[in-house]
C-alpha cells in the first residue's frame, strides 16, 4: 500500500544524512571529541555565518571560513573542561567516564551534518521502522546557543526523546509549547525573564519613551513581543521597533530614532548583531543616548574598549552574575600547552578544520563569559541524571547497563543538586528555577562594572547604586518621555496613538485634578466645594445668608419696628378722632383695615432673615402680597369712591345710589381678598416654595436663599399688580378736586412711588445676585408700607393735631359745596 510504503519527514532526514556523515566525523584525539562509557553531544557555533549564504548547488557550508566567535570558542572549551571534572571527581558518576561528540554549528539552518553524526553510528541513522533501537551512545545534548537554531534541530532529538540542554535559547516557544518539545530543557533563563528586568531598570529611572531594536530572528521577534505585552501594564511607550539584520540601513534607524526624540534604545540582539549596530553609533555620531543592552552582549569585552564608544552616551546591560569557576584557568593553560606541541601534521586536530595555535589562555579568559555558568550547569544537570540512572552509590554504579536517552531524560526533571552554591532545578517546562542578574554599567575605564542586581521570585530583590553610573552630558540621570509631566493642576489629554504623549490643559474653575488616580480628566467639585483655575483640591464654600447681626439687617429691623410703632400710633390717634371729618375722609373705619394690613406686611420683613427654611419662604412672601393686596384694594376702593362722590355722583346719581346701598366698598375687598387667598395657596402647591444653597453665583460662597417657581408667584403678582393699576388709574381721576380734599392725588403720589421702588428693584435683580438682593426685596417691601403710611397717613395726623380748624364739619362741607358749583357751572 502507498501509506506503508511511505516514510516521515524525520526519516527522511535521517536518509539524507547518511551521505554527509563519514566527511563529517571528528578525528579521534580532536579537542572535539572524547570517548567514554557514555557521550553527551554538543553544539556550539565556534563559527558564526555572517551574512546570507547563496550557492548554486547543495554543499555544506565550511564552519572554517566564517568568523571566530571567541567567546562561543570560551564555552566550548567549557564544555571540554565540564567533562574533565565530572571524570576527575570520585562522587559522581564514579568509575565511569563520560565522552563528548561535539559539533561546531556555525549557521542555523545550513549546518545539520553535525546533528546526524550525534544520532548515528559509523555513518548509519536509525533503520526505518526500529523506533525503539537507538544506535548512538549519545545519552543527551548540549547546545544549541540561537534560539533560531534550537527550533530548527531540537525536532531531530525530540523524536528519540534525546534530552537537549540549551545554554542560549530563550525564546518563549520553548515554555509554551512544552508538547512539542518534551526533552527540551535549558540553563539560561527565558525572554520574559531578561525583559522583566529590563522593564525594572526603565520604573527605576522613569524612562517611558523607548525604542526598541531587535535582531529579526526567533529570538529577537519573541523579545519584541514580550516586551510589547509587558509595558501594556505600565505607563511605558514604544516609541520605535526595528528589526535588525545583516542588510540594515542603521543610518535610517538612528534617523528615526531622532524624529521620535527618544532618548533610551534597548537592544535584544546577540553579540555580533550589537557590535555592527554599536559601531555604526560611533561611526555615524549617533550620541547622547541611554543604551540597555540585553544579556547576550552586555558582557561584551571588545566593544567597551571601542575607540569613540564614550560618544554614543551611556551603556547599561542586563547580564548573568560572573561566577568564578574552579579549575578552568588551569584547565586552558594546561590544555593550550599541549596544543601548542603538536605538530603542524596534528594542528587539523585542534577543531575540527581550524587552527587555534595563536589562542592562548589568557585570549580565551579575557572572552565574553556570557553563559558560561548555563554551559557548566547544563553538562552537571546531565551528569547528575545519569548518576541517578546508573545507580551510582557508595564509590560505584551498575555497570554493564544500557542506558538510553529517554531515562536520563526522565532524571533530568527530577534535578535537585547544588552546584557553586546554586540550587539546580527545572519547572515543568524545562525551564530554569535557579539564577539571578546583574545590572551592568560601561564604565570609562572600558569595562562592564557591576551596580545592581535583581533576585527573581520567591525571594524577589531589586536594586540599582545610581551613584556608581557616569552619565553622559551634564552628569545628570537623562530624560525619556514623549511629553513631559503635566504641572500641577493640569490634565493630561492623550494624542489617542500613544498613551505617553499628551497635552496639559488647565482644569477649569470648579474642578480639580487628582494626579495619583486619575491624571487625565479634571473632576468637578462637589456643590459644597469650590476650586480656582488649576486646583489640586476643592475648598469647603463658606455659607451665607443675612445674619441678625449684620449692621444693614439691624438697620432694617429698626425701620419696621420704627414703622409698626408709627402705625400704632396712627392707629390711635384715629381712634381717639374717629368721629372727626379728617378721619372720615380718610376712609373710616377702611383706615384702620389699611393701617392693619401694613402692619401685617411689615412683619414678613422679619422673615428675610436668618438662615431660610421652608416656613420662612413662605412667610416671606405669600402674607405680604395678600395682605399688601388688600391695602391696595382699600386705596384703589377709595379712590374709586372720592371720584365717585365728586363727579360719577352728581353726574349718575342712580350708580352712587346701588354703590352705598349695597356696600359697593366692602364687597369689592372681600372678593379681591378671596381671589388672592385662592391664588396664593395655588403658588404655594405648584410654586414649591423652598430654601436653596445657590452655588452658580460665587466660586466660594453658598448662598442661602428662597427657591420659588414662577409659576407660584405668577398669578399672585399679575393681580396685585393690575389692582394698582387700577387704583393709580382711579387716583389720577381725581386729581383736580378740591386742593384740602384730595386723597386721590396722595394716593397716586404714594402709587407712582411704589412703582419706582419696584422698578429699581427688578432692575437690581436682573444686574446683581446674592443677599443684597433680599436686603434690597426687603428694604423695598419696608419703603412700600413707609409710602403709604407717609404720604397719606401722615399728613391726617398733621391736621388732628396741629391743624384743627380744618378738622371740623363745616371746613369740609364748604370745600364740597365750592367744588360742586364750579364743575355744574
Amino acid at each position: 500500500m502507498r501509506t506503508s510504503a511511505m516514510m516521515s519527514c524525520s526519516d527522511s532526514l535521517r536518509v539524507i544524512g547518511v551521505l554527509i556523515l563519514t566527511s563529517l566525523a571528528p578525528v579521534s584525539g580532536s579537542e572535539f571529541q572524547l570517548d567514554g562509557d557514555y557521550l553527551i553531544g554538543g553544539l556550539f557555533d565556534i563559527h558564526h555565518v555572517s551574512g546570507p549564504v547563496d550557492h548554486g548547488r547543495p554543499e555544506t557550508i565550511r564552519c572554517s571560513s566564517q568568523p571566530l566567535i571567541l567567546s562561543s570558542y570560551r564555552r566550548f572549551q567549557l564544555m571540554r573542561f565540564s567533562v574533565e571534572q565530572i571524570n576527575n571527581s570520585t562522587d559522581l558518576l564514579p568509575n565511569v567516564s563520560l565522552g563528548y561528540d561535539i559539533f561546531d554549528h556555525c549557521s542555523d539552518v545550513h549546518t545539520f551534518a553535525g546533528i546526524f553524526s550525534l544520532i548515528s553510528v559509523n555513518g548509519t541513522v536509525r533503520p526505518l521502522g526500529k523506533a525503539n533501537k537507538n544506535l548512538s551512545k549519545v545519552i543527551a545534548i548540549v547546545g544549541t546557543y540561537t534560539s533560531t537554531e534550537t527550533l530548527t534541530v531540537a525536532p531531530v532529538f525530540m523524536m528519540d526523546l534525546i534530552p537537549m540542554v540549551s545554554y542560549g535559547a530563550a525564546t518563549s516557544i520553548f515554555s509554551i509549547k512544552k508538547k512539542n518539545f518534551p526533552s527540551f530543557f535549558r540553563t539560561v533563563h527565558p525572554n520574559k525573564d531578561v525583559i522583566e528586568v529590563i522593564l525594572n531598570i526603565l520604573l527605576h529611572f522613569d524612562w517611558r519613551w523607548v525604542s526598541f531594536l531587535y535582531v529579526n530572528n526567533d529570538y529577537g521577534r519573541d523579545g519584541q513581543e514580550t516586551f510589547i505585552n509587558r509595558i501594556k501594564e505600565t505607563e511605558i511607550c514604544l516609541a520605535y521597533t526595528r528589526g535588525l539584520d545583516y542588510d540594515t540601513n542603521y543610518q535610517q534607524v538612528f534617523r528615526q530614532i531622532n524624529i521620535q526624540k527618544v532618548q533610551v534604545i534597548i537592544v535584544f540582539a546577540p553579540e555580533w548583531t550589537a557590535e555592527a549596530l554599536i559601531k555604526s553609533a560611533i561611526n555615524l555620531n549617533f550620541s547622547n543616548k541611554v543604551w540597555i543592552a540585553g544579556d547576550a552582549w552586555a558582557l561584551n569585552k571588545k566593544l567597551p574598549q571601542q575607540t569613540g564608544i564614550r560618544n554614543i552616551g551611556t551603556v547599561l546591560g542586563v547580564a548573568e552574575p560572573r561566577r568564578q569557576i574552579p579549575g578552568f584557568w588551569k584547565f586552558l593553560d594546561s590544555s593550550r600547552s599541549q596544543t601548542n606541541n603538536k605538530t603542524n601534521e596534528q594542528q587539523n586536530l585542534c577543531n575540527q578544520a581550524f587552527d587555534c595555535t595563536d589562542l592562548s589562555a589568557e585570549n580565551i579568559m579575557a572572552a565574553d563569559p556570557s553563559f558560561s555558568f548555563p554551559v557548566y550547569s547544563a553538562v552537571y544537570a546531565i551528569a547528575h541524571a545519569l548518576h541517578n540512572v546508573l545507580q551510582c552509590g557508595e564509590g560505584t554504579c551498575t555497570d554493564n547497563m544500557r542506558v538510553y536517552p529517554h531515562m536520563v531524560l526522565a532524571e533530568m526533571k527530577k534535578s535537585n543538586f547544588t552546584l557553586l552554591n546554586e540550587r539546580i532545578l527545572f519547572d515543568e517546562n524545562g525551564d530554569p528555577t535557579f539564577g539571578s542578574f546583574s545590572v551592568v554599567f560601561w564604565n570609562h575605564s572600558g569595562f562592564a562594572q557591576d551596580i545592581g542586581f535583581y533576585n527573581f521570585p520567591p525571594s524577589f530583590k531589586f536594586f540599582i547604586n545610581s551613584s556608581k553610573i557616569q552619565w553622559h552630558g551634564n552628569g545628570e540621570i537623562p530624560v525619556s518621555v514623549c511629553s513631559p509631566e503635566c504641572p500641577a493642576g493640569y490634565a493630561k489629554q492623550s494624542d489617542k496613538i500613544q498613551q505617553c504623549c499628551f497635552k496639559c490643559l488647565i482644569c477649569p474653575k470648579g474642578t480639580y485634578i487628582n494626579s495619583t488616580e486619575n491624571p487625565s480628566d479634571c473632576i468637578s467639585c462637589a456643590e459644597t466645594e469650590w476650586s480656582a483655575e488649576g486646583s489640586t483640591s476643592c475648598s469647603l464654600r463658606t455659607v451665607e445668608y443675612l445674619l441678625f447681626t449684620d449692621i444693614k439687617v439691624i438697620v432694617l429691623l429698626v425701620g419696621t419696628c420704627v414703622l409698626v410703632a408709627i402705625i400704632i400710633a396712627v392707629c390711635v390717634l384715629f381712634t381717639i378722632n374717629y368721629n372727626s371729618p379728617v378721619v372720615r375722609s380718610a376712609g373710616g373705619p377702611m383706615c384702620f383695615l389699611i393701617l392693619g394690613c401694613l402692619a401685617l406686611c411689615s412683619v414678613s420683613v422679619f422673615f428675610y432673615f436668618g438662615k431660610p427654611t421652608t416656613l420662612f419662604c413662605i412667610l416671606r412672601l405669600f402674607p405680604c402680597i395678600l395682605f399688601f393686596t388688600v391695602s391696595i384694594a382699600c386705596f384703589g376702593v377709595r379712590s374709586f369712591q372720592i371720584v365717585c362722590i365728586f363727579k360719577i355722583g352728581a353726574k349718575f346719581p342712580k350708580i352712587h345710589c346701588w354703590w352705598v346701598k349695597y356696600h359697593g366698598q366692602w364687597l369689592t375687598i372681600a372678593v379681591t381678598f378671596v381671589v388672592q387667598c385662592i391664588l396664593i395657596i395655588f403658588g404655594t402647591l405648584y410654586g414649591n416654595p423652598k430654601a436653596h444653597g445657590e452655588t452658580s453665583w460665587y466660586k466660594d460662597k453658598i448662598v442661602f436663599i428662597c427657591d420659588v417657581k414662577i409659576i407660584g408667584l405668577a398669578a399672585s403678582l399679575a393681580f396685585l399688580w393690575s389692582l394698582c393699576c387700577l387704583s393709580f388709574i382711579f387716583s389720577y381721576m381725581g386729581k383736580d378736586l378740591p386742593k384740602n380734599y384730595n386723597e386721590a392725588k396722595s394716593i397716586t403720589f404714594c402709587l407712582v412711588l411704589l412703582f419706582l421702588t419696584w422698578i429699581f428693584f427688578a432692575t437690581h435683580y436682573l444686574l446683581n445676585h446674592g443677599n443684597v438682593i433680599t436686603a434690597h426685596s426687603a428694604l423695598s417691601v419696608l419703603l412700600s408700607i413707609y409710602f403709604f403710611l407717609m404720604w397719606y397717613f401722615l399728613p391726617k395726623c398733621y391736621i388732628i393735631i396741629f391743624q384743627p380748624q380744618k378738622n371740623t364739619q363745616q371746613y369740609f362741607q364748604g370745600l364740597i359745596q365750592t367744588y360742586t358749583k364750579t364743575i355744574s357751572q
